[in-house]
Parts: structure tokens; sequence; C-alpha cells
């Protein structure tokens, strides 16, 4: 690909040789004229698409002579096929002080439906008011980039309103779809499960609702699955996440998702983080979990969830550094298999009813900095070392558990280092 700004030298040539003047063979056999390096028609959609974004008082000049050539503009990439260059990225939205500004009329024309050749189209803060200028993703020609699309990016756009469109989903070679941060409504359209090739999917910070359609359960290229911060409702498939063998990530967290966590969660066996928090979720915690052997961030914190933590097997999650359990209704012991997961760096059980003793064996887990247990119903005497109040500070709290307490000999000179006993009383 061939950057506007930045050319390398076997690109100076091309550009030099298509753009050189040759004989025309008409009457006058002494005048020349130049072999435009783009098509006409494809240059002329060009101009007219960005003016629909960028105003009317827009001429193109920023672009002249040739948008594929040497031009100041950031947003606009073209590569070589056939002999004429073709616009294949289009970035609107001021990314850079150098890049295309969309104006507060800015508008979807026809135009950007005829650059077939499009791989990559971005939007950035480009629709900014839903009040004065409320725009809807077109509904219709995306079928016309069917064969070139594999990347459509929808970003903090405000005035970004409506559904997603159906026909969306017959850009079959899209590898990555992010609408992420406007004002999009609706329910997600079961059709986006036809978009197979899909290996980012990022729906986050939106005004969603519905329930997540099953078909997105077959999408098994995915790495990313982002839903999070809308409004989904319902229930998930028991079987979801089975074939979703390849996600690296999934995050459906802030939204009002209810029932059982899907066995099915358990096959993300190359997931490195799951966060199902703020959710309505029940049902306790599930066995599975343990297999999420490559999981560095989990956070199934601010649900309803109740159980306990024992029918996990938690020292089988070796590479876990972040895990907030936080606000669940969990009740009973705090297991001594979490001492197993070595890497752990965070880890959140306040707010929640468990009872029993700690083991002094989570205060040698190596990278452990943050532990919270405060608002619970813990017991018995904390039996951790000088050093680790030393080492944790603040992030240390232990407060609103009226049956714990902790040696005298543990009272410490720095504040900073006895914050976490504050609210614990003495043995």
């Amino acid at each position: 690909m061939k950057n506007l700004i930045v050319m390398n030298k076997s690109s100076v040539l091309v550009f030099l040789l298509v753009g050189l003047f040759v004989l025309c063979e008409c009457e006058d056999e002494d005048q020349f004229l130049p072999v435009s390096p783009m098509v006409k028609k494809e240059q002329e959609a060009l101009y007219s698409a960005i003016q629909g974004f960028v105003g009317n008082s827009w001429n193109g000049s920023d672009l002249y002579p040739d948008p594929c050539g040497w031009t100041p503009i950031q947003g606009v990439y073209c590569d070589l096929l056939d002999g004429y260059w073709h616009v294949t990225v289009l970035n609107i939205g001021l990314v850079f002080d150098n890049s295309l500004q969309c104006s507060p009329n800015a508008k979807f024309t026809h135009h950007l439906f005829e650059l077939i050749h499009l791989r990559s189209l971005s939007f950035f803060h480009c629709f900014s008011s839903p009040r004065d200028n409320p725009i809807r993703i077109p509904s219709s020609n995306w079928e016309r980039l069917s064969n070139s699309l594999e990347s459509l990016e929808f970003r903090s756009n405000g005035g970004l309103i409506g559904t997603i469109p159906v026909s969306i989903s017959y850009v079959k070679k899209l590898r990555s779809l992010v609408l992420l941060e406007n004002g999009l409504t609706g329910d997600l359209p079961i059709e986006l499960g036809n978009l197979v090739n899909l290996k980012q999917l990022v729906l986050a910070g939106n005004k969603f609702t519905g329930q997540i359609p099953p078909s997105l359960g077959g999408l098994t290229e995915l790495l990313i699955m982002d839903l999070s911060r809308n409004n989904l409702t319902g229930t998930l498939m028991l079987t979801f996440g089975c074939n979703l063998t390849s996600l690296l990530k999934l995050d459906l967290s802030n939204n009002k998702l209810e029932g059982k966590i899907p066995e099915g969660i358990g096959r993300l066996k190359n997931a490195t983080l799951l966060d199902l928090g703020r959710n309505k979720f029940s049902g306790g915690l599930i066995q599975s979990f343990q297999r999420l052997v490559s999981l560095k961030e989990m956070v199934i914190s601010n649900n309803p969830l109740g159980g306990d933590l024992m029918g996990v097997e938690w020292g089988k999650l070796q590479n876990l550094e972040i895990l907030d359990l936080s606000n669940m209704g969990l009740t009973g012991l705090v297991p001594e298999s979490m001492a197993g997961m070595k890497k752990l760096r965070y880890l959140g059980l306040n707010d929640n009813s468990l009872t029993g003793n700690l083991s002094p064996k989570l205060a040698i887990l190596p990278c452990l900095s943050a532990l919270y247990i405060n608002d619970n119903n813990l017991t018995g005497k904390l039996e951790f070392a000088e050093g680790f109040y030393k080492k944790m500070g603040r992030k240390f709290r232990a407060w609103n558990n009226s049956n714990l307490c902790y040696q005298p000999e543990m009272i410490l000179s720095s504040s900073s280092s006895s914050h976490g006993l504050n609210g614990v009383k003495l043995c």
C-alpha cells in the first residue's frame, strides 16, 4: 500500500512512468496529453464522496493534482492495480492535523460506493450531533463493496443513530467490524452471523437492545468480541462459546444479560480476557471456568450470581493476573487453591457473604499487589506477615468483617501500610 505522504523508490518510479506524456494520435502531432494514473470516474467519485463529508466548500485542491500522488492529506491511500491507482483506504475524521475533518453537515453520498476497490473504510468523530445532524448508516449499496471491503469502522460518532443495516452482512470479506461509541440503537441483526470471516466484532458503547443473536456463536474465526456497554438483555444459549475456540477477548460487560453463564464459555481455551461484569447473571460459577488456562483477566463482578467458590479448581488458572469476583452474593469459604494462581496481581472478593478463615498462603503470592476482602463475613485471625502489609499498603482492604481480627504485633507505624487494617479489630 502506498501512503500519500511517503513513497518508496519503486513507487516513485511507477508514478513517474504512468505520468509521462505520450503522443496523442490526432491531427496535431506536436500535441502531448498526460496519461492519468487514476481512472477519471473513480477520481471524481472520490472527490464527491469526500465533499459530502467535509462540506461543499472543499474543492479537492488538497488532493490536486492526483489523489494517489504527492499530496499532504492523511486518510486517502492507494494501491496500483492493473496499471492504475485505486483508492483502497479511506479514513474520514480528524485523527491527525492534516486529516480530512468532517463538517457539521457531513453526510453520505452514493459516490462512496463507487470506490469498489476499498479495503478499509473508517469514520472517527465525523457525525457528532444527534440533534443537529443525525445520520444513519446507509441501508443499501454495501453489496458493491462485497468483493473488496475488509475493515469497516465507525468510532466516536455521537450523531450516528438508527440500527445496523442488514445489508452490511453482504460484505462477506469483512474481517473487522467496529461500531464503537456511537448512538446506534435497536436489535443486533442475526445476519451478522453471515460474516464468517470476521476476526474482530466490536459493538461497544452504543444503545443496542434485545438478545445476543445465537448466530454470533458461529463466527469461528473471531479473535475479539466486544459487545459491552449496551442495553442487551435475555439469556445466552448454553452452547455459547463452544465454537469460538479462537477467541482471545470476550467482553459482554455492562449490559442486562441474565440467566446462567453457559458452560460453553469453558471452551474458550485461547481467551486471555473474559469480562461478564455488571450484568444480571445468576446460577453460580461454572466449573468449566477452570479450563480457561490462557486467561489473564477474569471479571465476573456485580452480578447476582450466588453460590460459592469451591466448585472451581482455581490453581489450574496459572496465567491469571486479574480476578474480580466482587459483589456477586458469594457464600462459603475462600478456597486455599486460589493461592495456586502464581501470576495473580489483583484479587477482588469484596462485597460478598464469604465466611471462614483466610489462608495465609494468599499473602505469599509473588505478584499479588491488591487484595480486597472487605465487606464479607470472614472470621478468625489474619496470619499475614508484616512484610505483606508493607507491600500492599492501601491496596489491602479487610474492613467490615465483624469477626475478623489481627495480631497486636502487626500494628505498624506507617499509616499507609496499616490502612488496610482500618476497621479490623485486634485479636
